[in-house]
């Protein structure tokens, strides 16, 4: 155990402190943010790995250059312990979730929409920029401080380690199949899901697809996990690296393709594309490094008028609606916890960039490492 944090002077975390040694962080203090009127304070309990964390702490290998020593970690559970003198939604006392998302404007179109995780003056939970120059920190920490409208109330029936992966992973598929599972198919037909990948992201898709009304299949290069795709709720399973005909064969029958995949690389884009309704989506979430680009020409599109993109996190509304659907339908993350440590983050990174983990690793006994938990 490491001598108790000095909170609410200082917080304490294990830090990313070169990029090459990315699965190796290191114990740190550092000062929290200025307490704005809306923040909160949160006694982190738990926290999930993420695939951004990896791809983050790697620096340019990864998604880009990071501000260092950087804190990963956005799927944070916890204890609120102290709150700004304008907050509503939370007391001290609350269990609160936190995802990847810890500010925005709140008074933009898009805030104003229900997309403030598209504000342009969102501030994400780790590596972020605030207005005065803070770099954010994440959640493989004592505490965090993020501003309420980001953080959840954790319904009574989740325990936290399972609620940990929801607040990123369950929200990152959630907000698109929400979005694009269409509800007004004529003659009753009943909508169609594919999900690329499963893994951390897809894992959780099938189970919040099958909960929302669709017929979902899960494609995947071999055949391995195919009796978890169907005990996790799938219709059907495709393994696309021995069933060569399979494109020809689901042709024009998904309304919804979610990628949910990390590396592009060897997936037949041209081949999903195909699969899809007219005026199909193919959606991507699970997010490459810097350097990898989609390969398909602008014809491709021209047989079924399909779309590319990407989605982003989620909204708040869309987070509680999440919530609300896991209790409902029992849904929940298969995650193997891990004692937070400087050998247990140099464990469960290691092991889930090489894909080790069935299906997300969530950080737990913070109150051992950073002698918090107290009353």
């Amino acid at each position: 155990m490491s001598a108790a944090v000095k909170y609410p002077e200082e917080f304490a975390g294990f830090a990313v402190l070169d990029t090459k040694d990315w699965n190796k962080p290191k114990y740190i203090t550092f000062k929290p943010k200025k307490l704005d009127d809306h923040d909160i304070d949160i006694e982190i309990e738990c926290c999930g790995l993420c695939g951004s964390d990896i791809m983050t702490a790697m620096g340019g290998e990864g998604w880009g250059e990071i501000k260092l020593p950087q804190i990963v970690g956005h799927e944070i559970i916890g204890k609120v312990v102290h709150v700004g003198p304008k907050v509503t939604h939370h007391k001290v006392g609350d269990r609160v979730g936190l995802g990847a998302q810890a500010f925005s404007c709140l008074s933009c179109r898009r805030c104003e929409d229900d997309n403030e995780q598209y504000c342009n003056k969102s501030v994400t939970t780790y590596d972020g920029t605030y207005a005065d120059g803070y770099v954010s920190q994440g959640g493989y920490a004592s505490h965090v401080r993020a501003h309420e409208h980001f953080c959840f109330p954790i319904p009574k029936e989740i325990k936290s380690s399972e609620a940990a992966s929801l607040c990123c992973a369950g929200l990152t598929v959630f907000s698109p199949l929400k979005r694009y599972i269409p509800t007004d198919l004529p003659k009753g037909e009943t909508p169609k899901v594919a999900i690329l990948g499963l893994g951390g992201l897809g894992h959780l898709a099938v189970q919040i697809s099958a909960a929302l009304g669709a017929d979902t299949y899960v494609f995947s290069r071999t055949d391995s996990k195919k009796e978890h795709a169907l005990k996790l709720g799938a219709k059907g399973f495709v393994a696309t690296g021995t069933e060569k005909d399979w494109a020809e064969k689901y042709y024009d029958q998904f309304d919804l393709v979610l990628n949910c995949a990390i590396s592009l690389s060897g997936v037949n884009l041209g081949g999903f594309l195909s699969i899809l309704k007219v005026q199909g989506r193919f959606v991507s979430v699970g997010l490459p490094s810097a350097e990898e680009k989609y390969d398909v020409a602008p014809i491709t599109f021209f047989s079924n008028g399909s779309s590319l993109c990407s989605s982003n996190l989620g909204s708040r509304k869309e987070m509680l609606e999440l919530l609300d659907l896991c209790v409902k339908h029992d849904i929940r993350p298969w995650v193997e916890e891990v004692p937070i440590s400087e050998e247990g983050c140099n464990k469960a990174l290691t092991k889930a960039w090489e894909g080790d983990v069935r299906y997300r690793f969530v950080f737990t006994e913070f109150d051992k490492a950073f002698g918090t938990g107290k009353k």
